[in-house]
C-alpha cells in the first residue's frame, strides 16, 4: 500500500480541548496540521459538564495556593507539585483567555464569571467548600470545544478530519512524524514533522460501565507504548460517583455542587457518615467507594439493590433549568425519571485516566525514570501524565488541565520546530502499519472484535474496577492472556476500503488490550490503596514504600515496571509543608513551623484551626488577595 506524504513543522494528533488549544498556539508560530479521527466538535471534551476551576474569587474569597493544596491533597499526594502549582497559578489567565475568545460563561448579577462549588475544592486548606468552578450551565466542555474550534477556523489552522493515527515515527532519540489511516478511502498517509503532539484523550472503553465515548480507546498512549514509551501511573483510574444506572452516562458533579444529595434506599443522606464536613462534595474516589459500601451493606435501591439515588428534587426548579438542563434531560430521556420530583438512579462509572504518556511541565514526553526527554515529542490532556492529578483527579481540574498544558504543548512544540530541521524517514515509513492492517484483515473466519471487547469490558469492571484484590487482578491477567489469543484470530468481515469501521474497531481493540494489561500489572504490583486505586487486601496508604510513580514498559516477555519519585516542593504526604525556596524538605536547617499532621483520610473533617503565617514574598494573587493561611487537623483519619 503506497502512502501519501505530507510535511509540516508541527503535527497535533487529536482535536479535543487540548489539541485545539495546542493548535491555536502552534499555528501562530509554525506550519501546523491537526489530525483527528473525529470531526473536531465531536471530540469527547464536549461531554464535560460541570466546569473549569480557577481561583478568580468572584463569588467567595479564594487563592490559587489553596487550589494547589486541594489538587495535591485530592491526588493523595502522588501529584507532582511543581506541575500542580503551574496549573493552578495559570488557571486564572486560562479562564480569562477563553472569556476573551467569546466563551459564554454563566454570569453573576454584576456581570462577573459565576462560580460554584465542586468536590474537593476548599478555602483555607480544607476549612470548607469554596466556589471555584467557572461554568457554562452544565455544558462547559461543549462550550470550550466550540470556542476553541471557532478560533482555529478563524486562524486558518489546517485540519485532517477522520484520519486515524496508527504509528509514531522516531529517528534515534527524536520524533520524526506519524502514519495515519484515512477513513474515507482506506489510504495511508505519512506526516513528516519536526514536532509531534499527542492529545488523543483517554481509554475508558476498556470498562463496560463508562462515561467515555465509543472512540476513547487509548490510541495515542497505545501508539507511543508500542514504540517504547513507558506508561505512567496506569493503575490509577477514576470512577465518577454519578453515572446513570447501567448506562454510565455522566451526571455531573455540578448537581451536587448546586445542592444535590446522594441517598440510599432508606432515603438517608449517607455521605454524612463518610465525610462529615464536605459530605457529597468529598473527592470522587471516596464517594464512589461510599456508594458501593452502601450497596454491599444492603442499603442499595432497586429490585437488585445495586444503585443509589441522586436527589435534586428539593432544589428550586428555576436553578435546575438554568444550571443543570442537560443532566436532568439525560435522566428523563434514558431512565424515564423526572428529577424535579424523584431521585435519579445512579452508580459509579469509569470516567478518567490519571495515567498515560509521561511528560514534564513543558509537555515534553520523557522516556524513563531519569526524565530523559524524547526530542520533538509532546503530549497533553487525558492521554498524558504530567502528573498533575496524581492518584485521583479533582472535578473541574480536567478542563483546566487541557487548556493550560495544551497551550504549553503548542508553544513548546512550535519553538522546538523553529530550532531544528526535518530528519530523514526510513524507506518505507508506513510498512509497519501496512503489515498490521493486512494481518487483521487476513483471516477468512474467526471471532468478531465486538465479542472480544465486550468480554474485556465485563471482566475489567468485575476484577479491576473500584475494588481490587490480588486474587481478582491475577485472574484478570489470566483473562487478558486468553483475550489476546482470541484477538490473534479476530475476524474483520468488512472488506471494503471506505469507512471500514469493522477494521477500525479491531485496531482499537488492540490498543485497549495493551493498555488494560499495563493497568492490571501496575495495580497488582502496587500493594497499597491510594486515590482511585483501592486494594481491599491492602486498604492502607503506604507512603514509605509506594509514594512513587509507576512506569510500565512493553517488552517481549510482557510488562516491565520501573518507578520514579514524586516531586514534592509544597506539601509532603505526612502533611508537613515544604518550602522549595528555603532549601526543600524540612530539616534541622529548614525547620517546620509547628504544623500538625493532615487528616490522612481526606474526609475534610472540621477538627482544624486556621492560623496565619508570614508572607512568602511576592506572588500572583487573585482580585481578592488573602493571607497564606493553613488549616490542619489532629485527626489521624
Amino acid at each position: 500500500m503506497t502512502a501519501q506524504q505530507h510535511t509540516f513543522d508541527v503535527v497535533i494528533v487529536g482535536a479535543g480541548g487540548a489539541g485545539l488549544r495546542a493548535a491555536l498556539e502552534a499555528s501562530r508560530r509554525a506550519r501546523t496540521a491537526v489530525i483527528t479521527k473525529l470531526y473536531p466538535t465531536r471530540s469527547h471534551t464536549g461531554a464535560a459538564q460541570g466546569g473549569m476551576c480557577a481561583a478568580l474569587a468572584n463569588v467567595e474569597e479564594d487563592n490559587w495556593e489553596w487550589h494547589t493544596f486541594d489538587t495535591i491533597k485530592g491526588g493523595d499526594y502522588l501529584v507532582d507539585q511543581d506541575a500542580a502549582e503551574i496549573m493552578c497559578r495559570e488557571a486564572i489567565e486560562a479562564v480569562y483567555d477563553l472569556e476573551h475568545m467569546g466563551m459564554p460563561f454563566n454570569r453573576t448579577g454584576d456581570g462577573r464569571i459565576d462560580q460554584r462549588r465542586f468536590g474537593g475544592h476548599t478555602h483555607h486548606h480544607g476549612a470548607g467548600a469554596v466556589r471555584r468552578s467557572c461554568f457554562a450551565a452544565d455544558r462547559t466542555g461543549h462550550m470550550i470545544l466550540q470556542t476553541l474550534f471557532q478560533q482555529n477556523v478563524k486562524q486558518g489552522t489546517v485540519f485532517f478530519d477522520e484520519f486515524y493515527v496508527l504509528d509514531l515515527l522516531l529517528a534515534g532519540d527524536r520524533a520524526a512524524g506519524v502514519v495515519a489511516y484515512e477513513l474515507a478511502t482506506g489510504e495511508l498517509h505519512v506526516f513528516r514533522a519536526k514536532s509531534v503532539v499527542f492529545c488523543t484523550g483517554g481509554y475508558g472503553k476498556m470498562f463496560k460501565i463508562t462515561s467515555n465515548a465509543h472512540a476513547l480507546t487509548g490510541d495515542g498512549p497505545g501508539v507511543c507504548y508500542r514504540r517504547g514509551v513507558p506508561m505512567e501511573d496506569m493503575e490509577f483510574f477514576q470512577f465518577h460517583p454519578t453515572g446513570l444506572y447501567r448506562l454510565g452516562v455522566l451526571l455531573s458533579e455540578a448537581a451536587r455542587g448546586e445542592g444535590g444529595i446522594l441517598r440510599n434506599a432508606d432515603g438517608e443522606a449517607f455521605m454524612e457518615r463518610y465525610a462529615p464536613t464536605i459530605k457529597d462534595l468529598a473527592p470522587r474516589d471516596m464517594v464512589s467507594r461510599a456508594i458501593y459500601s452502601e450497596i454491599r451493606e444492603g442499603r442499595g435501591a432497586g429490585p437488585d439493590g445495586d444503585y443509589v439515588y441522586l436527589d435534586v428534587s428539593h432544589l428550586d426548579p428555576g436553578v435546575i433549568d438554568a444550571k443543570l438542563p442537560d443532566i436532568t434531560e439525560f435522566a428523563r430521556t434514558y431512565l424515564g425519571v423526572e428529577p424535579k420530583k424523584e431521585g435519579v438512579p445512579i452508580q459509579p462509572t469509569a470516567h478518567y485516566a490519571m495515567g498515560g504518556i509521561p511528560t514534564d511541565v513543558d509537555a515534553r514526553v520523557v522516556a524513563d525514570a531519569a526524565n530523559t526527554v524524547i526530542g520533538g515529542l509532546y503530549a497533553a490532556g487525558e492521554c498524558a501524565c504530567v502528573s498533575v492529578h496524581g492518584a485521583n483527579r479533582l472535578g473541574t481540574n480536567s478542563l483546566l488541565d487541557i487548556v493550560v498544558f495544551g497551550k504549553r504543548a503548542g508553544i513548546n512544540a512550535a519553538e522546538h520546530a523553529a530550532g531544528v530541521g526535518h530528519v530523514e524517514l526510513p524507506e518505507d515509513p508506513a510498512g509497519a502499519v501496512t503489515r498490521m492492517l493486512e494481518g487483521l484483515a487476513g483471516h477468512a473466519e474467526g471471532e468478531r472484535a465486538a465479542a472480544i471487547r465486550g468480554d474485556l469490558q465485563v471482566s475489567m469492571d468485575e476484577k479491576a474496577g473500584v475494588y481490587r484484590t490480588e486474587t481478582l487482578l491475577k485472574e484478570m491477567e489470566v483473562e487478558l492472556a486468553s483475550l489476546r489469543e482470541r484477538y490473534a484470530r479476530v475476524w474483520v468481515q468488512d472488506t471494503s476500503r471506505g469507512y471500514n469501521t469493522d477494521l477500525l474497531e479491531a485496531v482499537e481493540l488492540g490498543f485497549l488490550l495493551d493498555l488494560a494489561e499495563t493497568l492490571v500489572v501496575s495495580a497488582r504490583t502496587r500493594t497499597e490503596s491510594r486515590g482511585g486505586h483501592f486494594r481491599e487486601d491492602h486498604p492502607a496508604r503506604d507512603d514509605k514504600n509506594w509514594l512513587k510513580h509507576s512506569l510500565a514498559r512493553r517488552t517481549d516477555s510482557g510488562v516491565r515496571l520501573d518507578y520514579k519519585p514524586v516531586t514534592h516542593d509544597q506539601v509532603r504526604a505526612d502533611g508537613e509543608e515544604v518550602l522549595a525556596e528555603r532549601g526543600g524538605p524540612m530539616s534541622p536547617a529548614n525547620p517546620p513551623r509547628g504544623r500538625q499532621p493532615l487528616c490522612r483520610s481526606r474526609c475534610g473533617c472540621d477538627a482544624s484551626t486556621p492560623r496565619p503565617r508570614p508572607s512568602r514574598g511576592s506572588r500572583p494573587t487573585t482580585s481578592r488577595p488573602s493571607p497564606w493561611t493553613g488549616c490542619w487537623t489532629s485527626c489521624t483519619g
